[in-house]
């Protein structure tokens, strides 16, 4: 079964962690906006000015593995609707099955995100419970 795994959660919330351990237990690769700001010597260098650039080179590596049939996991905060919807469209137009997985631990912030930031996303963040209702999505929750 052709599956495109969505992480989602507020920093902290343990994503990417388990992103890592899902590839690693899968075999399959995954991707987030934060890897577009690692330097070759795997420094994480954050530019705000360039985090839509960042969106775009992670929502095109999904797409170029959806294309190819294979499953993958992508693992951003995805605190909206709006955000996962391209990537729900992507895997209905290659007859995917989409789980959708809300990270709701309560780790260290590793990237530093300002209160504040993490306060404005907590505001706009929309449960899974709220999401749409669609055939070819699976809701879970991690902690």
């Amino acid at each position: 079964m052709k599956i495109l795994y969505i992480i989602r959660g507020l920093p902290g919330s343990g994503k990417s962690t388990y992103a890592q351990a899902l590839s690693k237990r899968l075999g399959i690769p995954f991707y987030e906006a934060d890897m577009w700001f690692l330097n070759r010597d795997g420094e994480y260098l954050y530019d705000r000015s360039k985090i839509g650039k960042a969106h775009e080179w992670c929502q095109s590596k999904v797409y170029e593995i959806v294309q190819d049939g294979d499953s993958v996991i992508v693992s951003n905060t995805f605190t909206t609707w709006k955000e996962i919807e391209p990537y729900v469209d992507m895997a209905a137009e290659y007859d995917f099955l989409v789980k959708i997985i809300q990270a709701n631990g309560k780790w260290k912030n590793v990237h530093n995100v300002p209160e504040t930031t993490i306060a404005k996303m907590q505001a706009r963040f929309v449960d899974n419970k709220l999401l749409p209702q669609l055939d070819i999505i699976e809701y879970s929750e991690v902690y």
